[in-house]
């Protein structure tokens, strides 16, 4: 069987689910968001750029080297697509304060990137799918409308990122409270969703795991050693590298699984991406991460 022509098994519900999972996600991320983490990425230019340009236009033209390298399934392709253009995961800031980076700019660059992602992703992904001929060809057979992926995105992201912002901004005492405890919870059901999804299609995903580990591995990679020497280009700190290393590299995949199952019916070669992408990023986010701290934590002894 083509990859392509498989259908994972996910019905209405789950999607609805889906969907409550990172809209609660979102609302927690809102929770640490004040005003100065956006104000500090205006008063530090440089490394909000780094990150920016990292995240926006990296990434994705990384992923495009990598499939112009490797020739993947043009659905494959199209889930890497999608994956790349995505905002920032919500465990990256986690993974910057383990990796001892700047978590001012992390949680400045995740809440940006999340806020313009409701543009940004349809338009990006429109764009850099159309620069790669086999996916290109295939956009052509699926019938997407952009507005309709805006309004997904608006109400999956924004709304709730507004709503989290305006509970912590209304009740600080009990943001300090909860926003811990609705990090792991969210976390936690998002795992356990994309594990549920796995094994209710465990044959697809057996059948195709070295494909996926693969084109994940060397994406991922590719972003976080990217985004790492890329700051290091600009000369910016140890601390501003590791963050825009890992906020490229992480990526809100769940995002794009939503989008998978409303748009794409499903599609099993787009919908595996993301979801492999999903559990793959926490093995190497935390790995990297607990290797600079490591790393800082023995610099701190020798001197």
């Amino acid at each position: 069987m083509d990859i392509n022509d498989i259908r994972l098994n996910f019905n209405k519900d789950s999607l609805i689910l889906l969907n409550l999972f990172i809209a609660f996600i979102m609302f927690g991320i809102a929770l640490d968001l004040k005003k100065a983490d956006f104000i500090n990425l205006l008063k530090n230019p440089k490394p909000a750029f780094a990150g920016i340009f990292s995240q926006f236009i990296l990434l994705p033209l990384l992923t495009l080297a990598i499939l112009y390298t490797i020739n993947p399934h043009p659905g494959l392709a199209l889930g890497m697509i999608l994956v790349a253009v995505c905002p920032g995961g919500n465990m990256s800031n986690f993974f910057s304060s383990l990796a001892g980076g700047n978590l001012a700019l992390s949680i400045g660059l995740t809440a940006f990137s999340s806020t313009v992602s409701v543009f940004l992703t349809p338009l990006g992904f429109f764009f850099w799918g159309s620069l790669y001929p086999p996916s290109q060809t295939y956009l052509r057979s699926i019938s997407l409308n952009p507005k309709e992926m805006f309004s997904s995105i608006l109400l999956i992201l924004i709304i709730p990122l507004i709503l989290g912002i305006v509970f912590g901004y209304f009740l600080p005492k009990a943001t300090t409270k909860l926003k811990k405890p609705i990090r792991y919870i969210s976390l936690a059901l998002l795992v356990v969703f994309i594990i549920g999804a796995l094994s209710a299609n465990w044959k697809y995903f057996l059948s195709y795991i070295h494909i996926l580990f693969g084109l994940v591995f060397l994406m991922n990679a590719a972003g976080l050693l990217g985004g790492y020497f890329f700051a290091k280009i600009l000369s910016l700190p140890v601390a501003d590298r590791r963050t825009i290393a890992i906020e490229t590299g992480i990526q809100n995949s769940g995002l794009g699984l939503a989008l998978v199952f409303g748009f794409f019916d499903g599609l099993g070669s787009m919908a595996m991406i993301c979801a492999w992408w999903g559990i793959w990023h926490l093995i190497s986010g935390w790995s990297l991460s607990t290797y600079w701290s490591y790393q800082t934590k023995k610099e701190k002894l020798i001197t």
